[in-house]
C-alpha cells in the first residue's frame, strides 16, 4: 500500500473529528448568535418582541390592542354564588337558581351519569366502579364516601357545588365536564337523596298523606 495513502487516511480521520468537535463546543458555549438550523423548527420562530415595530399595520406597532368587547378568561364569572358556590366568602346555604321539579329531574339524570358509577344510585358509595374495584382488590383504591355520612350531610349546597367542580381528596373535579347549572341540579338532587334517608311523616305532603296511611 502506498505511503501517501496512509497519510491521506490520517488526514481524513482528523478532518472527520472536526464537525463533532464543533458541535460539542456549540452545545457547551453560549453565543449571542442563533444556531445554524439545517432543518427549520420552532426553536427559531419569526416573531416580534414587545414594543417592536411591524410595517404590516398602519400604526406600525407589533403589539395589537384587544378586540373591542374582549373579556379576559374568567372575568365573566363575577357571580360568586352561581359560579363558585360562595356568598360573602362563605359557602352558600341557598341555591342561585330556582329549584323546580324539572331541575331536580335533570339533577337526577346527571347524577346517574357522573356520580352513580362510584357513589351508587342511592348515594351509599356502592356504585359499580366501587364494587368492581373491591372485587379486583385494587391496592390503591379508596372507597367513595357515602353522601349519607355525617360529614357530607352537614355540608351546605355551596360546598357540595365546589366539590363537584374541583374535586376533594381522591375524587376528581368534574367542572370541565358538567355545566354550571347542571352542577347545581346535581347538588339539589344530592340533598334530596340525603333527606330521603332521614324523612319522617311530617315531610310527606298533606295531599298524599292519607294514601300512605
Amino acid at each position: 500500500m502506498p505511503r501517501w495513502f496512509n497519510y491521506a487516511l490520517i488526514i481524513l480521520a482528523a478532518l472527520a473529528l472536526i464537525p463533532p468537535a464543533l458541535i460539542a463546543r456549540a452545545r457547551a458555549v453560549k453565543s449571542a448568535k442563533p444556531r445554524v438550523h439545517i432543518f427549520g423548527d420552532m426553536d427559531n420562530q419569526p416573531r416580534f418582541k414587545a414594543q417592536q415595530s411591524n410595517p404590516m399595520f398602519a400604526d406600525q406597532r407589533a403589539m395589537r390592542l384587544p378586540v373591542p368587547g374582549t373579556v379576559a378568561r374568567g372575568e365573566l364569572q363575577l357571580d360568586d354564588h352561581y359560579y363558585r358556590g360562595k356568598v360573602d366568602g362563605q359557602w352558600a346555604t341557598t341555591f342561585p337558581v330556582p329549584v323546580t321539579n324539572s331541575f331536580m329531574e335533570r339533577g337526577q339524570e346527571r347524577y346517574n351519569v357522573f356520580c352513580a358509577p362510584c357513589h351508587g344510585l342511592d348515594g351509599a358509595g356502592r356504585g359499580i366502579v366501587a364494587v368492581r374495584a373491591e372485587e379486583l382488590e385494587e391496592p390503591t383504591w379508596v372507597p367513595p364516601l357515602s353522601i349519607h355520612a355525617d360529614e357530607p350531610r352537614k355540608r351546605p349546597p355551596g360546598h357540595l357545588f365546589n366539590t363537584i367542580t374541583n374535586g376533594i381528596r381522591t375524587m376528581p373535579g368534574h367542572g370541565a365536564q358538567i355545566p354550571v347549572e347542571d352542577r347545581w341540579a346535581i347538588v339539589a338532587y344530592l340533598q334530596a337523596l340525603q333527606r330521603s334517608q332521614r324523612a319522617n311523616v311530617e315531610d310527606v305532603p298533606a295531599d298524599i298523606l292519607d294514601e300512605l296511611r
